[in-house]
């Protein structure tokens, strides 16, 4: 098995961009989901409620900050956070330092409502939910239950063959495969048995060890098109057929850091 790509997340929720490589940090990947999107009272304004996030693209620059671009807004280079600590509604963390004022009016007229621009200044302050197999001293950046999402191109194949047997079953036109960002894996994996890493409780990409804290199960976020931002019934209604128990859906695996180091694109895997 091989690592087949490796995906950051700068904003939580925004759209991913692939890279070659990437360090591994005990909250996870360097990059990833340092900064999310809050309305007034700090609750995240999560993707499956406004899956315009997904038009945004946001890099990180050599002197920090970020630069989001989005169709219909005109670029914005954000400056480093040093904006007050505010309250915000993540799961094991109370709060997080606010962005520049133009930052917040970005994301109010992208998505229609009032918003913020945070950032998570000490990611070790956030602990994995015990709730989703998380253990004493394991962290976690905005990413919801786990530092990393892992996904094989081989449970893809499969879920498509799934997905396209059903189409036909009920008569269906076949809109053909579905695009893996739906799952938004932080990385993929090429030449497993589709959903052999069901089993798997051990990772290791190139030099860096991870632990298998629990499968993923799967929300609406899995229903938007990455490409267009509508959503449809897929892929839920056919892993509910194929990949349901415990009242939810599966589909990947969360890993947990063991080590520190660089992960390239390339990297052999090896897991059991």
């Amino acid at each position: 098995m091989i690592l087949s790509e490796i995906r950051i997340y700068p904003i939580k929720s925004v759209t991913g961009r692939a890279v070659d490589s990437a360090h591994v940090h005990p909250w996870g990947l360097e990059g990833d989901r340092r900064w999310a999107v809050v309305g007034p009272d700090g609750d995240n304004l999560w993707l499956g409620e406004y899956p315009r996030l997904l038009a945004v693209t946001a890099t990180e620059p050599p002197a920090g900050g970020l630069l989001l671009s989005a169709r219909g807004l005109p670029d914005l280079k954000v400056p480093p956070a040093d904006g007050p600590s505010v309250p915000v509604g993540f799961t094991g963390l109370d709060h997080a330092m606010l962005a520049a004022p133009e930052a917040h009016a970005w994301f109010t007229e992208l998505l229609g409502v009032p918003a913020r621009l945070v950032w998570l200044d000490d990611p070790a302050r956030r602990s994995v939910d015990p709730a989703h197999g998380g253990l004493p001293g394991e962290v976690v950046s905005f990413a919801w239950d786990a530092p990393l999402l892992l996904t094989t191109t081989a449970s893809s194949r499969r879920l498509d063959e799934w997905i396209e047997q059903g189409a036909a079953e009920r008569g269906e036109v076949s809109q053909g495969p579905l695009s893996p960002l739906r799952f938004r894996p932080s990385v993929m994996v090429e030449g497993a048995e589709p959903f052999e890493e069901d089993t798997w409780r051990e990772v290791r990409i190139g030099t860096v060890a991870f632990r298998v804290s629990e499968l993923c199960d799967r929300c609406a976020v899995t229903t938007i098109d990455p490409h267009t931002y509508r959503k449809d019934k897929e892929p839920l209604r056919t892993l509910a057929a194929h990949r349901r128990w415990d009242g939810r859906t599966w589909f990947g695996i969360r890993l947990v850091p063991r080590d520190v180091g660089e992960i390239r694109v390339g990297d052999p895997v090896i897991a059991g």
